[in-house]
């Protein structure tokens, strides 16, 4: 069967600028590109933990069996998401099958009709899609920029709608956060229901790795916290944090939960021993800090307490080429091309990570200066 041109047309277009995706096998190179903050993801002693306790409940199924409304609800999903919301402090957890799923089936359903969503202009992409499939109305605001915001609540604040405030504790690209205190006191000024994606703040932020409104305080002052599991719980899913009628109302309303197949016995299991394992890894938590301080020791520019940190090489054929020669080197280090950011600012992103040596860190930065010097 012939190939549309149209869809054609747009592959060529991809690797004319060099821009083209291709998946590659997981590699064997030390790790600054992963989002395994804390290295959960080959952690044995939770790989193991996990088999015991599935073998100890004798559930010895495979899949779901079905979407959770119909026959996929298996216990472990009430005793994990009891144990989040603890975590969390906050008064209920409702488990989707990735942090994706969660944003769609979050920014879908709750936004209504003449609602209105604010959301930071580099939300992630699941975020935005969500919001796209909304009946609610969205306008961005400008990176972080908190003057910016405020003069979009004081435009609706004389209309009858809701209005929800979005953005991320930590973002992907560049690693920097939003002043949160500030999001709070704009929020209730216009009694606007903030909603925090933290993805890339649970297991870095906080004593135990709660994330960014927790260590703040924050949390009875968000109406929503997305929490992500694929990155430093070194697993999969995700949950939507918040009241108990909002958990009601995603059950009944959100697509992405209701028509998708559910999370088998073992992917609940092993995100109900990663929080645990989370919980006792201060250790670890600790050692990611320090190396995080430690690049930015040497990259004095660095100033954000992320384990993001991102060098803009400007031009997808730079970047990759910076990349390639790190890889040569035996640094596994990714190149982020335009279209995933603005052309122009294209960079190398390093992913800091508690495993990570003071040495590995120190040599790949000065193989990162001889190359661009």
């Amino acid at each position: 069967m012939k190939f549309p041109k149209a869809l054609y047309d747009k592959l060529q277009t991809r690797q004319l600028n060099n821009a083209l995706r291709v998946l590659q096998p997981q590699s064997q190179l030390i790790d600054f590109a992963t989002n395994d903050y804390l290295g959960f993801s080959k952690n044995e002693v939770i790989f193991n933990r996990v088999h015991e306790e599935l073998v100890s409940r004798k559930l010895t199924q495979n899949g779901a069996t079905g979407s959770r409304l119909l026959s996929g609800n298996h216990e472990l999903y009430a005793e994990t998401e009891n144990y989040i919301s603890n975590f969390h402090k906050t008064e209920s957890a409702l488990i989707f099958n990735s942090g994706y799923d969660a944003n769609v089936g979050f920014f879908s359903a709750v936004p209504q009709r003449n609602d209105i969503i604010l959301y930071d202009e580099l939300s992630h992409a699941s975020i935005r899609d969500g919001i796209h499939m909304s009946l609610a109305k969205g306008y961005k605001f400008k990176h972080n920029d908190l003057i910016d915001l405020e003069q979009l609540l004081l435009k609706f604040a004389t209309s009858n709608a809701q209005i929800y405030i979005v953005t991320e504790s930590v973002f992907s690209m560049d690693g920097d956060s939003p002043h949160m205190e500030m999001l709070v006191v704009l929020a209730e000024k216009f009694s606007a229901l903030l909603v925090i994606d933290e993805a890339h703040a649970l297991g870095v932020f906080g004593e135990n790795g709660e994330g960014l409104v927790q260590k703040h305080q924050l949390q009875d002052k968000v109406f929503a916290r997305i929490m992500t599991f694929g990155k430093g719980l070194g697993c999969h899913g995700a949950a939507i944090l918040g009241s108990h009628e909002l958990k009601s109302y995603l059950v009944n309303f959100s697509r992405s939960l209701i028509y998708t197949t559910a999370l088998s016995p073992h992917a609940v299991a092993t995100i109900l021993v990663a929080y645990q394992q989370l919980n006792i890894s201060q250790d670890a938590i600790k050692e990611l800090h320090e190396n995080t301080v430690y690049f930015n020791t040497l990259m004095p520019n660095f100033l954000f307490e992320s384990s993001i940190k991102s060098v803009v090489i400007p031009s997808n054929d730079k970047v990759k080429q910076t990349a390639h020669f790190l890889n040569e080197n035996g640094f596994n280090v990714k190149p982020i091309l335009s279209p995933t950011v603005p052309e122009g600012e294209e960079r190398l992103r390093f992913c800091l990570h508690s495993y990570n040596t003071k040495s590995e860190i120190m040599s790949v930065l000065e193989l990162l200066q001889k190359i661009t010097s």
